[in-house]
């Protein structure tokens, strides 16, 4: 995993419509990005629907979400229209930005499963790495979010 207090590096990738996405466009808004194994499996699917359920109160206040496997866009487009994902599903086929998330694999063959908070300034805020904690990736990136004053309850 990338340190927390480090800049999270730049990328660009093609979006669930092939439409190329940069993370430095952000840049002046909190980014929750969360590395995950494979669209349409079980906890993958877990995961993406709650995120897609924190959405609106995150989106509300200018937090930008973004999930990275290595499917490609027309899955990710599949996956999006299936479970009403209103957020950027990134396509990094060749697993150059998993790698330098440190989300490369596990067991040598799934995307690790990573959630990195980035602040305003480009700075990673939080990070969790766990392949089965699915509904703590979630949690943990909101209260993140808090701590780091991107989000406000009121």
């Amino acid at each position: 995993m990338l340190p927390i207090g480090g800049e999270a590096p730049d990328f660009e990738l093609p979006d669930q419509h092939g439409r190329l996405v940069k993370l430095s466009q952000f840049k002046g808004r909190c980014v929750v990005l969360f590395f995950y194994p494979r669209d349409f499996s079980p906890g993958c699917t877990r995961e993406a629907c709650l995120f897609r359920d924190a959405y609106l109160d995150l989106s509300r206040q200018g937090i930008v979400v973004v999930g990275v496997s290595r499917d490609p866009p027309p899955r990710h487009a599949s996956f999006a229209s299936r479970h009403g994902l209103p957020y950027y599903l990134l396509s990094d086929t060749d697993g150059r930005v998993c790698r330098a998330y440190g989300a490369s694999r596990f067991l040598g063959i799934l995307t690790w499963r990573i959630t990195y908070v980035i602040d305003k300034d480009g700075t990673i805020r939080h990070a969790k790495s766990s392949m089965f904690d699915v509904e703590g990736h979630v949690r943990e990136a909101i209260e993140a979010l808090r701590r780091a004053g991107c989000l406000n309850d009121k």
